[in-house]
This record gives structure tokens, C-alpha cells and sequence, in this order.
């Protein structure tokens, strides 16, 4: 039988999944990513090293599925987006990638609105000039890095760079040329125009390609790094959330998914391009549906981040427990009351992208008094990124997409205790899903369809719903209040800074 494989080049972590179709997953195999912020607010990782997990994690589910490689008739790759990987004109890399959670290019994205009328952007390119632009990143590398502007031959994202170590064939898909502002969206194609306005020649900006196209083939140089069959076909790729939204089963007006990765993730399968400052449009991998969508800066990240530097003291207890530390942290996150005993956290460590915009916010500790502890610290956290996600919730409905069924995905969907704050916060059931491997799968998927053994619909055999948590309405008074404070506290904060 014909195997498909699926790679995600997430923000934490390569994962390479390898599925026998119709519908048997042979292997999911992991690779940690290392993610840099040198300075305040800024998010930076080595492309390099997601090539090298990438080489080791196909070598690995070859040798361990025992399969010819032979048998693996596509390739489909996923990751975050829009990360910006530049290249020379001898194919080298310039510097670190900048990630889509990056915020330093404050000052470039006034800069960018004060040329533009906003709204005339928004009609054409479908996004908000914010700082997802790959234009307002080209623009702060002029200003700080000239050396490096000046050999600037290609610019593209994570997985586009990942195909062209495959195949050495050099394309952009749809979604990556989309969030990096360079598509008309009224004729779906790359405008001439807009790349200008980034300052880079037109040829930096590699053809565009469609999700489920064959971009290439993996090169003999490609087969002797990763194991694979030369020859074998790469498809064009797809964002990391739309692809986990695919393979979540997010195909249906009203079906919103909830992404708990290294960012959290928030979307909405519609037919209708309602473009919004507020939030992203990124095309749905199914052919004339679109996936407005909201990106938070952090969210996974910054809990590791937390447990690295601040829960290294709860290891031994957790060790005598017989559990993660992560476990251990949510078991003394559940001891304490709904809203943290008054604990208020802003999670803005990255600046904040959706539906905010806001580069120069900052994580904020609100409340804190020497009755709290770590339990209370780390419920705190989880609440915070229940309150962002009610947040975008409030914006879709005002945008016309009602939340009618929540799904919630990745791993920190894992969290029984994170999952029941998200449901009390929302006042909604949230449908928690069983096995659901995340973006891998929709890029495995994708592949599949690609190379026509596989149809969309197909999909939804791996869609299993697992528990489906209802909100506790002894909780709903709490929420409602700290809802409305955690709105408050971030508009005192930026009007008293001027922003």
C-alpha cells in the first residue's frame, strides 16, 4: 500500500508523521526546536536546524515502519507562518529566521500605515498592515542589518525552505504569500506592486503554489539526506494551523478550532472573504473555502518558558508523584479557586499579534501578593490564555462567525484542567479530540490529495472526538469579571504609554 508522509516545522518542535493510506498511521516521531529572543520581543530559530530534525526524523520513521522508501509516494510539509528565511543568490542563509511571533518591526509598521490608507490595503491584500508582514520584517533588516538586505536573493517561510532542500526547486505556498502581504486577493496571485512596497527585487519572491500542487520532486541530493526515493513528489505545503484545522475536521460554517501549540490558534472555516485588521485571512486547504483566523504570539512557549525558569523546584515532587512536572503544575493549578485568587496575567510576552496588534505590549503580573504560590502562578497562566481565546471569540462574532461547535487540538489540548478553564471562560462546551496528531496529519493529508489518492472528505476517519467538557456555571460569575478586567487592564496599560 502507498504511504504518504507528513513534516510540521513548528515553533517547538519538527514532527514527522507517516501514514499508510487509507488510514493507518505507521509512526509519529519528534525533534525539539530551539526558539531565540536576543532582545525584548523578539523570536528568532535557525533554519538549519529544522533541515537537520527534518533529515533525522524521515531517516527514523523509515527504519522503524520498515518500509521501502519506495512505498512513500508524496511528501507534504507543514509549518509555522509567515516565518521569514532568507537566502543569497548562492543559496546560503543570511541570518536566523525572524518567526511569525517576532514584534520588533514596531516602528516599520507606523511607518507602513503612515504611507498607506489602510483600508485600501486591507481590500486588496486581504490583511492589516500589522506586524505578520514579511514587508514590515524586510523593512526593519534594511534598517538594521543593510549588509544583509543587499544579498537578499530569496525570501520565503519555514516549509517553503524545507521544500527547497527536498527538491532545490524554489516556490512560496499560497498562505506564506498571502500573510506575508504580497497577494491580490481579488486575483490570487502575487502582485508586483506589493512586493515593491518590501523593497526587494520581484525575483525574491519565489512562484506561488497552490496547497495540494506538486512543487518538485525530492532531488538526489534531497534522497541521500533524508532517505527518501528520488523522485518522490512534494506538494506545496501548508500553514501549520490550517493544516491542523483540516485534520481536526474544521470544514464546516460555524466549526472553530482552538490550536494549543507553541501559539494558540483560533479559526473559522467560511465562504466568504470578509477581510478584518482585527484578525488573518488565509485560504482553507480546500479549494474556494477560506479560514479567517487569529494568532496569538505565544502560548506553549511561554509555559515552557515558565517551567524552565521558574518550576525547576517542583521536579522532585513530581518525580515522587509519578508524574510530568507539567502534570504536576496543572494538578496544583486545579487546587485553586477560578480566577487565581484575584491573579492577573497579561501573556503578551512577545508583544501580541491578534487581535491586538500590538508589538510593544509586554506580559503583565496583576495582583500579585505573598499569599500566591506556583499553583496559583501557573492557574493564572492558563486563564490568561483562556481570556485571549474568549477575545478572539468576541471579534469573530463580530465579524458575522458564530462559535456553534469548539474544537480543540495540539498538545496542550492534552490539559484536562487548561481545557475546563477554556470551556468556564468561554461559557461553551469545548470537544476535546482523541489522538489528533496536528499539523503532520493535514500535511499528510494534503500530499495525499496532491498526488490524487486521496479526496478532502477523506480526512474526517481520523477525526475522533474524545471528551467533550462543559462549562461549570458556578464559574461563570468569576470569568464574566475577569474577562472584563483582563480587557481593562491591557487599554489602562497601552493609553497610559500612548499607544
Amino acid at each position: 500500500m502507498s504511504c504518504v508522509l507528513g513534516l510540521d516545522i513548528g515553533t517547538t518542535s519538527t514532527i514527522g508523521l507517516l501514514l499508510r493510506l487509507p488510514g493507518e498511521i505507521l509512526g509519529v516521531v519528534s525533534r525539539p526546536v530551539t526558539l531565540s529572543s536576543p532582545q525584548a520581543g523578539w523570536a528568532e530559530e535557525d533554519p538549519a536546524q529544522w533541515w537537520a530534525n527534518v533529515r533525522a526524523i524521515t531517516r527514523e520513521l523509515i527504519e522503524t515502519s520498515g518500509i521501502d522508501p519506495a512505498e512513500i509516494v508524496a511528501v507534504g510539509v507543514t509549518g509555522m507562518l509567515p516565518a521569514v528565511v532568507l537566502l543569497d543568490a548562492q543559496g546560503q542563509l543570511l541570518r536566523p529566521s525572524i518567526q511569525q511571533s517576532d514584534g520588533r518591526c514596531g516602528a516599520e509598521v507606523a511607518e507602513m500605515r503612515a504611507e498607506k490608507d489602510e483600508a485600501t490595503f486591507i481590500a486588496k491584500a486581504g490583511n492589516g498592515i500589522n506586524q505578520q508582514l514579511v514587508t514590515a520584517k524586510l523593512r526593519w533588516i534594511a534598517r538594521h542589518e543593510p549588509e544583509v538586505f543587499a544579498q537578499i536573493a530569496t525570501v520565503f517561510g519555514s516549509y517553503d525552505y524545507v521544500n527547497w532542500q527536498l527538491t532545490g526547486e524554489r516556490a512560496v505556498e499560497q498562505n506564506w504569500a498571502l500573510e506575508a502581504g504580497f497577494v491580490d486577493v481579488s486575483r490570487h496571485a502575487i502582485d508586483d506592486e506589493l512586493v515593491a512596497w518590501a523593497g526587494i527585487p520581484r525575483s525574491a519572491v519565489p512562484r506561488k503554489t497552490a496547497s495540494h500542487e506538486i512543487m518538485g520532486h525530492v532531488s538526489a541530493a534531497g534522497a541521500a539526506a533524508t532517505g527518501l526515493a528520488e523522485g518522490t513528489p512534494v506538494i506545496g505545503g501548508a500553514a501549520d494551523m490550517i493544516a491542523s484545522a483540516l485534520g481536526a475536521g474544521v470544514t464546516r460554517k460555524g466549526d472553530i478550532l482552538l490550536k494549543f501549540g507553541g501559539a494558540v490558534d483560533i479559526l473559522v472555516a467560511t465562504d466568504q472573504v470578509k477581510p478584518d485588521p482585527r484578525l488573518y485571512l488565509d485560504y482553507h486547504l480546500i479549494p474556494g473555502l477560506y479560514m479567517p483566523n487569529g494568532c496569538m504570539a505565544t502560548g506553549g512557549s511561554a509555559l515552557n518558558w515558565f517551567v524552565r525558569n521558574f518550576a525547576g523546584g517542583e521536579t522532585a515532587e513530581a518525580e515522587r508523584q509519578g508524574v510530568s512536572l507539567l502534570q504536576h503544575l496543572d494538578r496544583l493549578a486545579a487546587e485553586k479557586p477560578a480566577g487565581a485568587d484575584g491573579l492577573m496575567i497579561l501573556p503578551y510576552f512577545l508583544g501580541e499579534k491578534t487581535p491586538i496588534h500590538d508589538p510593544a505590549a509586554r506580559g503583565v503580573v496583576d495582583g500579585l501578593t505573598l499569599s500566591h504560590d506556583i499553583g496559583h502562578v501557573w492557574r493564572a497562566l492558563l486563564e490568561a490564555y483562556a481570556y485571549a481565546c474568549a477575545h478572539h471569540i468576541e471579534v469573530l462574532a463580530d465579524m458575522g462567525h458564530a462559535a456553534d461547535h469548539v474544537l480543540v487540538s495540539d498538545g496542550g489540548s492534552q490539559s484536562r484542567v487548561w481545557m475546563q478553564i477554556v470551556a468556564d471562560v468561554l461559557g461553551r462546551k469545548v470537544h476535546r479530540l482523541k489522538g489528533h496528531p496536528g499539523s503532520s496529519l493535514g500535511a499528510a493529508w494534503t500530499a495525499a490529495v496532491g498526488v490524487g489518492l486521496a479526496d478532502w472528505s477523506g480526512i474526517s476517519r481520523f477525526v475522533q472526538q474524545d471528551e467533550v467538557l462543559a462549562p461549570d456555571p458556578a464559574h461563570a460569575p468569576v470569568y464574566r469579571a475577569g474577562y472584563g478586567r483582563y480587557r481593562d487592564l491591557y487599554c489602562r496599560l497601552s493609553a497610559g504609554r500612548g499607544a
